[in-house]
């Protein structure tokens, strides 16, 4: 490995046979850059469908009601269908461990006001469970807690929309803004990867605003996020149409209507593109990996010829004295340093591709392709052991030859 005279030979060797050379580390490096290229892509499709759920809370269940269509147990159809706090309750301790965390909400549209701005915004009545379930990040302060619950108090946490809109310049926290008529003191601020449309939200106590709506106890929606530690896609589907059976149960709705009682279920989703997401690295992995066999083939190929280009030079060398180990390590060795110096090449015209493309191609849903080093470095072993076997068995057999019988070779 460390001998002087064989690595001046096969930088000799190299030298004298450029075209040989590049042939045979055109087909690794290529190999690893088509490798590198569409494993980055996939890599990409998946950030793109995981942003696509960055919104909310991916274990997300939401629960809201209609109107009936079908008539049950002696009630109408086209009824309205409520739900209140006893309700959400009843829900939410129903299987308390399958719960990670949950929220309900009453939402309303009401003006708001700060000195001489004013607007329309839709004011959630939720728990300290809506960050949770919303995704969404503290700028300034805190969010709503237990304490604003259970003393109605008068605060809210507003979006960086509406921070903007109304207060401008200047911190939020302590700022009172009036809402319907009522004043509420600003305790903090939120930003949400929803974009500007959720960040024109504001959120306050439910207690609160339903202390607001004439003592009313009524919910529009109720958040359940389920415990993903606890429960995979399969068994969240099977949550969520447990909780939909129970509500209607409750709610004297019929098991067969679909409108009375609705669950939307984001494992449904999840499942399904968990599904698409494996399907879809199969493929690109089988694709990879014949690029990558596709390259171990075509060096074994390349170094089958320039052995047996090599016969009589390999006559020459044992007919003045060459050992078979020599000859043998030689040429294992030339093949290595190609294949090594290739790998690199490949590696780095596949990973500045790659960052070339950055999010050029997000309009077709891929974002930020990118490849892990530890993939990367488990191919570029994976070629240069081929190049290592490549050039050994081809060799090992020319080695075998008595000179005479080389040395006649055409």
């Amino acid at each position: 490995m460390f001998d002087l005279d064989r690595w001046q030979e096969i930088f000799s060797s190299i030298r004298s046979n450029v075209l040989r050379t590049v042939l045979s580390g055109f087909t690794v490096a290529l190999g690893l850059f088509i490798f590198i290229v569409l494993f980055g892509i996939g890599k990409g499709l998946q950030n793109a469908f995981s942003e696509g759920f960055a919104g909310d809370a991916k274990n997300l269940i939401t629960i809201y009601t209609g109107k009936t269509t079908l008539a049950y147990k002696g009630l109408q159809s086209d009824r309205s269908v409520s739900m209140n706090n006893d309700d959400y309750d009843f829900l939410v301790n129903t299987d308390k461990e399958k719960v990670g965390a949950a929220s309900p909400r009453y939402a309303t549209n009401l003006m708001v006001k700060y000195g001489k701005e004013s607007g329309l915004y839709q004011v959630h009545g939720a728990e300290p469970g809506e960050q949770v379930i919303e995704n969404r990040k503290l700028v300034e302060g805190r969010y709503i807690n237990s304490f604003d619950l259970t003393k109605k108090q008068n605060v809210a946490v507003i979006g960086r929309m509406v921070q903007r809109d109304l207060i401008k310049n200047g911190g939020s926290i302590g700022k009172e803004l009036d809402i319907n008529g009522t004043m509420f003191k600003v305790v903090g601020v939120f930003s949400d990867d929803g974009g500007d449309r959720d960040e024109r939200h504001i959120t306050v106590p439910i207690t609160t605003l339903q202390q607001m709506k004439k003592g009313s106890d009524t919910v529009n929606t109720i958040y359940i996020a389920y415990n993903d530690k606890l429960l995979n896609p399969q068994d969240a589907i099977k949550y969520g149409d447990e909780l939909k059976d129970k509500l209607k149960a409750r709610k004297n709705v019929s098991p067969d209507d679909e409108n009375g009682v609705r669950v939307w279920n984001n494992a449904k989703n999840m499942n399904d593109t968990f599904t698409f997401m494996a399907v879809l690295t199969a493929i690109v992995g089988f694709i990879g990996l014949g690029t990558l066999l596709a390259g171990i083939i075509g060096i074994s190929n390349i170094m089958v010829y320039i052995v047996k280009e090599r016969t009589k030079e390999i006559g020459v060398r044992k007919a003045i004295g060459a050992k078979p180990a020599g000859i043998v390590a030689l040429i294992v060795q030339e093949s290595v340093v190609i294949t090594v110096v290739s790998g690199f090449v490949g590696i780095g015209i596949g990973v500045l591709t790659l960052s070339l493309i950055g999010d050029s191609l997000e309009e077709f849903f891929i974002k930020d392709p990118s490849v892990g080093w530890g993939s990367i470095f488990m191919a570029f072993i994976a070629l240069v052991c081929s190049g290592l076997i490549a050039g050994f068995v081809p060799a090992y057999r020319a080695s075998k030859i008595k000179p005479i019988e080389a040395l006649r070779t055409e």
